[in-house]
């Protein structure tokens, strides 16, 4: 189990309007209205997730609106998907932690992860990994199909850096 931080402000908008209203202001809301938008919030990341088309068996996603964090649990056909269902869940505004409770079923070396910055490109951060900027589909098949195309990165953007 590990838990890996993201920017709770960016990522793709997932939770409806009354699930961010209920976390504007937590301490007016009822206790039952904060379960509801928990419950809601993690349905709307594991949905997410499995848009993704990620084998992973007995996905489960839990959230805690208080924290931003999601805990995710399941058990991942390899390295590599784990870590892109961990980046998905991740990737989302209002998420600031992912707890990884996830297995594999095939052991692999785990990949590095990488957030974004205003100026980064593919090529940059393959550079910066790699020693060659042409490298960049390396990052770019490695985070399929979260990118669906090199150039689109944001700031604040967490991405898998696999092993050369």
């Amino acid at each position: 189990m590990s838990l890996i931080s993201f920017m709770k402000e960016a990522g793709e908008k997932l939770f409806g309007k009354k699930v961010q209203e209920t976390y504007a202001a937590p301490a007016k809301a009822d206790p039952a209205a904060l379960d509801a938008a928990n419950r809601e919030a993690a349905t709307a990341i594991e949905n997410h997730i499995n848009t993704l088309g990620l084998t992973i068996t007995a996905l489960t996603v839990t959230f805690d609106g208080a924290t931003g964090v999601a805990k995710v649990y399941g058990v991942a056909k390899d390295q590599a998907t784990k870590e892109k269902a961990i980046l998905a869940a991740g990737n989302v505004q209002g998420v600031s932690g992912v707890e990884d409770n996830m297995t594999v079923d095939l052991s692999q070396p785990a990949a590095k992860f990488y957030t974004v910055v205003k100026g980064d490109t593919l090529s940059k951060i393959a550079k910066e990994f790699y020693g060659n900027a042409n490298d960049y589909m390396k990052i770019f098949e490695a985070n399929k199909p979260m990118l669906s195309h090199p150039d689109k990165i944001y700031p604040g953007q967490n991405l898998r850096i696999p092993a050369e």
